[in-house]
């Protein structure tokens, strides 16, 4: 399995940044795709996944109503939009994926990942 983020980079507070992620080695039915994210100094975190299979989404509480998942089945990636980003979503992001959903909000539970990507984001 190899999963290959990209779109990180530098952006003004309020400003938008899409990531994707490129997943390819299996077919991924049944798999939960996830976006974690790990500041400085701090435990890697959940920030949002998506079911492949059926595309149901969840979110961390900090990033509801600002970052949206979603997947291309036909291309096989996972994309994050992020909107109205703030000084606190500067972190390193990555793309995981996990077989199953039951513990998609756990950052630990993921059996794959991609190398990830930085986003910062300025005040």
């Amino acid at each position: 399995v190899q999963l290959v983020e990209s779109g990180g980079g530098l952006v003004q507070a309020g400003g938008s940044l899409r990531l994707s992620c490129a997943a390819s080695g299996r077919t991924f039915s049944g798999y939960t795709m996830g976006w974690l994210r790990q500041a400085p100094g701090k435990e890697r975190e959940f920030v949002a996944a998506i079911n492949w299979s059926d595309g149901s989404t969840y979110y961390a509480d900090s990033v509801k109503g600002r970052f949206t998942n979603s997947r291309d089945n036909a291309k096989n990636t996972v994309s994050l939009q992020m909107n109205s980003l703030k000084p606190e979503d500067t972190a390193g992001y990555s793309c995981a994926a996990r077989f199953g959903g039951r513990r998609k909000f756990d950052a630990r539970s993921y059996d794959y990942w991609g190398q990830g990507t930085q986003v910062t984001v300025s005040s």
